[in-house]
């Protein structure tokens, strides 16, 4: 067995979904009249090539700024929880709050219910696939089996987790150390991280202000300021910037920032470089249904 097996695991080449749900998911995704002006669409802070937004903290209608820079929604179906601070139990809750929330989308279920009827692609569409007419719960179904579809396999790291090839010596050696400093102790599992809450500035103090989307602002619990969902480190080399708060521009600054506030220690450059050669390795396929020439109407 290939040492760290036994907690980390590749992700699966395919996975079960409803192809037809998530074709008609992934119209929606790219529809940006769900949202009240007609500017936004989930992929304006999902990009098709990462799931993530390139911008420090997203931006919702009439330019209104949000509190945090968007996850990623790729591989998101192997999380236990959604959004940075596991507001969303599941992937229908996850797109139905940006929906409403008046920074980001701003929409109703009636508004959006009424729409969906009166366009003549999607009335057909969700009278075909759910057999009744389309409705706020059905589209919100929908874009989740999009979501669900959204699996980056593939990937070098995970070609070496199976053992059928091997990864470069820079990369082995930043994955030897990915472990011996500890980052596996939180990013583990299929998803090298989406699986457990912890804090931000363990050792030493992370700046936090009342706007972050931390467990403190669901729970008012003071132990659970700066407590987040784990990122997932799946295609981390694509989502810069990082952060809840988009604040390190670059993976190196991201592992010094991480290294001196949840270890409690300054990362050596040649150290910086090791584990950025192993991050490199966590990148995958780009999805099927993104390649798909099913493209949005």
């Amino acid at each position: 067995m290939l040492l760290g097996q036994n907690i980390l695991q590749p992700i699966p080449r395919t996975i079960d979904y409803d192809r037809e749900k998530a074709v008609l998911g992934k119209h929606l995704f790219f529809d940006p009249k769900l949202s009240r002006d007609g500017t936004v669409a989930c992929v304006s802070c999902h990009s098709p090539t990462s799931g993530a937004d390139t911008r420090a903290a997203s931006v919702g209608i009439k330019g209104q700024e949000g509190s945090a820079n968007a996850p990623t929604v790729f591989n998101s179906a192997f999380n236990f929880r959604q959004m940075w601070n596991g507001a969303a139990q599941d992937l229908k809750d996850q797109v139905r709050i940006p929906l409403h929330n008046p920074r980001e989308m701003d929409m109703d279920p009636g508004r959006i219910t009424k729409y969906l009827r009166s366009d003549p692609y999607y009335g057909p569409r969700f009278e075909a696939i759910y057999h009744r007419p389309a409705n706020f719960e059905d589209m919100s179904d929908s874009i989740a089996e999009f979501e669900k579809a959204l699996i980056t396999p593939d990937s070098s790291f995970d070609r070496y987790l199976r053992g059928e090839g091997q990864l470069p010596e820079k990369a082995i050696k930043g994955y030897k150390l990915f472990k011996r400093l500890g980052c596996i102790t939180c990013h583990n599992g299929i998803n090298l991280g989406g699986n457990s809450y912890q804090k931000m500035g363990l050792i030493n103090r992370y700046h936090w202000s009342e706007k972050n989307p931390d467990r403190f602002s669901l729970t008012h619990r003071p132990a659970d300021k700066n407590v987040y969902k784990v990122p997932t480190l799946r295609n981390v080399a694509l989502t810069a910037p990082y952060f809840h708060d988009g604040s390190a521009p670059t993976l190196r600054d991201a592992l010094k920032k991480m290294a001196h506030h949840n270890l409690g220690f300054d990362l050596q450059p040649d150290e910086i470089e090791a584990l950025v050669a192993f991050l490199k390795t966590l990148t995958g396929k780009t999805p099927t249904i993104l390649q798909r020439k099913d493209s949005p109407k």
